[in-house]
Order: structure tokens, then C-alpha cells, then sequence
């Protein structure tokens, strides 16, 4: 049978940095969800202009139905 050495996970190992005051913690906070506000913006421009392609390209061609 084999013995299990006991492990240690990166978050308690002392290499691990950890912000020691709140105050570096809220600068990081107030600026934090800047990226994913640019990343969401592409993603739905990008979704948009797909949208008008398929509508000026498929869609119109087709002409009015009725």
C-alpha cells in the first residue's frame, strides 16, 4: 500500500501574494469590471453587424411577402 503525503494547495503556500491592505483590494475592484464592459461591447457589435448582414442580404433580396 501506498502512503498519501499530505498536499498543499498554491493558495496557502507562501509564495502566494495576497493583497495585505482593503484599500489596494477596492482600487482594484473600482477598476476591474472596465474589460469585461469592452469585451461585452465587441461581442454585441459583432452580433449586431451579423444581424444586419443576414437582414440586408437574405432577407431583402427576397422582397415583401403577401
Amino acid at each position: 500500500m501506498q502512503r498519501h503525503e499530505p498536499s498543499q494547495s498554491t493558495a496557502h503556500s507562501p509564495d502566494h501574494d495576497v493583497p495585505t491592505r482593503s484599500d489596494e483590494a477596492a482600487q482594484a475592484l473600482r477598476n476591474g469590471p472596465i474589460g469585461a464592459y469592452i469585451v461585452a461591447s465587441i461581442t454585441v457589435g459583432l452580433l449586431f453587424i451579423g444581424w444586419l448582414v443576414f437582414y440586408f442580404f437574405l432577407f431583402m433580396p427576397r422582397g415583401s411577402i403577401g
